[in-house]
């Protein structure tokens, strides 16, 4: 038996053993325009369909999570929320964004969250979830704003948001109605470094016409210790909703200014087997505490967008700048018809800095390797400036990910209308509508290469190269000011703008107990703009000579500086069209149990990924080579069963995915070609009595590479990343004066890269919390993540166990404990 297969054999008899409970986090969803937030109802679908229906009306796969849930799980980011959606496997060890997201076996091949778009109030935070170094979660914050978190899988996601056939997770705003007051809260981290303080306020103003504000501020080291504080930061978000008879009009705006370090991989040591290896801490570092940050490495010098010298503050990580105004309206124009327009423009702008290890080696073999025999390293700076450096200490080879997010902007409109009208002896819903967004990209890749220290509590020190005959070969740590860890690659600069059009219409047509609908939507686009640098069709990137400490001598690192070709711009001027459609069939046997079964056919458009290879597109012309590169489409077939009665509910939906994906990865520097299938059940359950509530869910997953026009010889091979089952089980007991709850999130084994020969092994994550309320309105609580410091590998770099037994690869953190004290009013 192939290990592939074991791996497939162990997981799937976890999964039978499994579907012993079913999960779901049936959260109270509900159209915010006409119900209170807090009020308790049926589930009501709102997220990517065309009207509002109770969950066992609707042919969707769905789930929800309010608040209180949220609460349970502890989440240290968006990320973690997600992770407790029943299908969507979210790799949350990049830090407050930056995470990896994927839907029913649909790939990640890079990063992001390709085929899955993420959403405030409906509309997308980015038009593309996977820009490089702009990943749509991380201008996303969870705080005290949020009512509950909507997700839908594959169906009508397909048509009724662009660029999103694996689904859409919408982040949903309190509005204000129904409440008179607000909560203020204190969270301090006591085995790490965080203070914060968040609030919201929301009322009436006066009739029909209501509010709602909140936001938070921090400030910490985060929980690795990287010797700095590295979190900082808020948000801000308000909303004002006035009521009319027929309809609703809301004005909201948010403002995120925030700093947050960027996990990206550490070295760890690898032994034993590829198929049964065993993770351990290199010494003096801790794979689920520490990072390659320091506080002896927190600016660099390199030239910037415009070839002029410049020293970058890389502390600020991933560092979003988010200024969003927008209006929501709905309107009805006549019985039973309803127009609704959702409008959003928002200046996003920021940066990504963060070191890469581009290797990870001795002391001895880095300094041979880069000056020759009789070499040697010395410290920079740090503990031990001026000392040389063992020749068996590690070294990290790295390259600083210094990139500019000159501007994200996008502009984004969806109007529709809705009419329900009778038809014989059923009723009838029909959907008109047109989408419609601008998103830039404009963006400077500035990277430069490093030596560090392989060394935790944030002390490691930079490191110089010193040759044979005496002469410094690097400045002060700094290599190269350019990436020459990576062959002098990837110094580019983008300003790019994406033009997308969506009509969409859909029908739905109710008899007594049967409901089927069927949807479509045409999207067509304009991709224009200039690209430069050498691996973009541009000019060569040039490797030229500067001064950057303007002594009047060249050093052996200033004569490896990298030029932007500012005078050889490569166009980009294309056009590209797709169509979507979803067909589905909802049957309610009895009041408590449905049947429903869906098939769609979705695309997702791609952005600047695949301006990284020449042979997709003719950058003299800007055309791209092939209609096939513009566009990756997914199709996707789902049937299951739904029952909910009184405190329970039960949910069950097989799946079957066919994927194409074109990409392309900037730590490997790889491009992507390739078809996937997979096929899989997604089991979720929830039960609540009295004051117990208890949730469970697991995906089964059986995904493979179906064909890879690359590298062929991973065909029939599972895809990295890929768990077959996925898990997650949460219980809560609440009384009037206290609250214990706990979250349990895991994963089976999977393989590290798509050779199938290193395994990352399976883990389960153990949250916790407990509130007591000693006094009316007022709540102490202590929040536990990853309770008993479980060590859970998500991604790594190496396909196989390297020589030296280094492996770079991106953990969960360690355990982190704070207390939050609340006071509601």
């Amino acid at each position: 038996m192939t290990i592939s297969k074991a791996l497939r054999a162990s997981s799937a008899t976890a999964a039978l053993a499994a579907s012993s409970f079913f999960f779901a986090t049936a959260a109270i969803a509900q159209d915010a325009s006409a119900q209170d937030d807090s009020a308790e109802s049926d589930v009501i679908v709102v997220t990517a369909v065309a009207r509002g229906a109770n969950v066992l009306d609707s042919s969707v796969s769905v789930s929800a999570i309010d608040a209180d849930q949220i609460a349970t799980t502890a989440p240290r980011s968006a990320a973690e929320i997600f992770r407790n959606i029943p299908g969507i496997r979210s790799e949350s060890s990049g830090g407050e964004g930056n995470a990896n997201i994927a839907v029913r076996g649909l790939p990640i091949a890079s990063g992001g969250a390709k085929f899955l778009q993420l959403q405030e109030d409906g509309l997308p935070i980015l038009e593309f979830g996977d820009i490089t170094f702009g990943n749509s979660d991380i201008f996303l914050r969870s705080d005290l704003n949020i009512a509950r978190v909507e997700a839908i899988r594959g169906g009508s996601a397909s048509t009724f948001a662009s660029n999103s056939p694996g689904g859409v997770i919408n982040m949903i705003s309190k509005t204000g109605k129904g409440q008179d007051g607000g909560t203020i809260q204190a969270t301090l981290g006591l085995d790490y470094d965080e203070k914060r303080f968040d609030f919201d306020y929301g009322g009436a103003l006066g009739q029909d016409l209501y509010f709602h504000m909140g936001g938070f501020v921090r400030q910490g080291e985060g929980p690795r210790d990287i010797g700095y504080d590295g979190n900082r930061g808020g948000q801000f978000k308000i909303n004002i909703t006035k009521e009319f008879t027929g309809g609703f009009i809301r004005f909201y705006g948010k403002y995120l200014n925030d700093r947050a370090v960027a996990y990206l991989p550490n070295p760890v040591r690898v032994t034993g087997t590829n198929a049964n290896p065993n993770y351990s801490n290199v010494p003096g570092f801790d794979i689920s505490g520490d990072s390659l940050h320091s506080r002896f490495f927190r600016s660099a010098q390199s030239l910037n967008g415009n070839n002029q010298p410049q020293r970058y503050d890389i502390t600020a990580g991933q560092r979003p700048l988010v200024k969003a105004f927008g209006f929501e309206g709905e309107f009805e124009v006549a019985d039973g018809w309803t127009v609704t327009n959702r409008f959003r423009f928002s200046d996003v702008s920021g940066s990504f800095a963060s070191p890469f290890p581009g290797s990870v080696d001795t002391a001895a073999n880095t300094a041979t390797a880069l000056a020759g025999a009789g070499s040697r390293l010395v410290f920079a700076n740090g503990l031990q400036a001026g000392q040389n450096v063992p020749g068996n200490a590690l070294v990290a080879s790295v390259v600083l990910f210094n990139t500019r997010l000159n501007s994200l902007d996008n502009i984004t409109n969806d109007l529709r209308i809705t009419g329900d009208f009778d038809i014989g002896s059923g009723k009838a819903t029909l959907t008109a509508g047109f989408y419609k967004s601008r998103q830039d990209i404009n963006t400077d890749w500035l990277w430069t290469s490093h030596l560090l220290e392989v060394r935790g509590g944030g002390n490691a020190a930079l490191i110089d190269v010193v040759a044979a005959n005496g002469q410094r070969r690097s400045d002060l740590g700094t290599v190269a000011y350019s990436a020459s860890f990576f062959g002098n690659c990837c110094r580019r600069a983008y300003d790019l703008q994406y033009d997308t059009n969506a009509p969409f219409a859909s029908l739905s047509l109710e008899f007594d107990r049967l409901t089927l609908d069927g949807s479509i939507r045409y999207d067509f686009g304009d991709a224009s703009g200039r690209t430069f640098g050498s691996d973009l069709g541009g000019g060569r990137v040039g490797i030229t000579s500067f001064d950057f400490n303007r002594n009047n001598a060249i050093s052996p690192a200033e004569a490896q500086t990298a030029t932007i070709p500012l005078n050889a711009p490569a166009l980009v001027d294309y056009s590209y069209n797709y169509f979507s459609y979803s067909l589905g069939v909802n049957y309610r046997v009895t009041d408590d149990l449905a049947l429903f079964a869906r098939y769609s056919k979705g695309g997702r458009a791609n952005a600047d990924r695949i301006l990284f290879n020449n042979d997709n597109v003719n950058f003299v012309t800007g055309d791209i080579r092939s209609e096939g590169i513009a566009v990756d489409f997914v199709k996707q077939a789902e049937a299951g069963i739904k029952y909910r009665s009184g405190g329970l509910a039960l949910y069950a939906t097989g799946f079957y995915a066919e994927t194409e994906e074109t990409n392309f990865e900037a730590t490997s520097r790889q491009t992507f070609d390739r078809q996937f299938k997979a096929h899989g059940i997604e089991l979720e359950a929830s039960y609540r009595t009295g004051g117990f509530t208890f949730s469970a869910g697991g995906t089964y997953t059986d995904a493979e590479i179906s064909r890879d026009r690359i590298n062929p010889g991973n065909q029939g091979n599972t895809p990295r990343r890929q768990a077959d089952f996925i898990y997650q089980l949460s219980g809560q007991y609440e009384q009037d004066m206290f609250t214990l709850g706990a979250n349990m999130v895991g994963t089976t084994d999977s393989f590290a890269q798509d050779n199938n020969q290193l395994v990352l092994p399976g883990f389960a994550q153990v949250n916790a919390f407990v509130a007591v309320r000693p006094f009316d309105r007022v709540q102490l609580s202590l929040n536990a993540n990853n309770l008993f410091d479980t060590r859970g590998f998500t991604e790594a770099e190496e396909g196989a166990i390297p020589a030296n037994g280094i492996v770079r690869a991106r953990s969960i953190n360690g355990r982190t404990i704070s207390a939050t004290l609340r006071y509601d009013f």
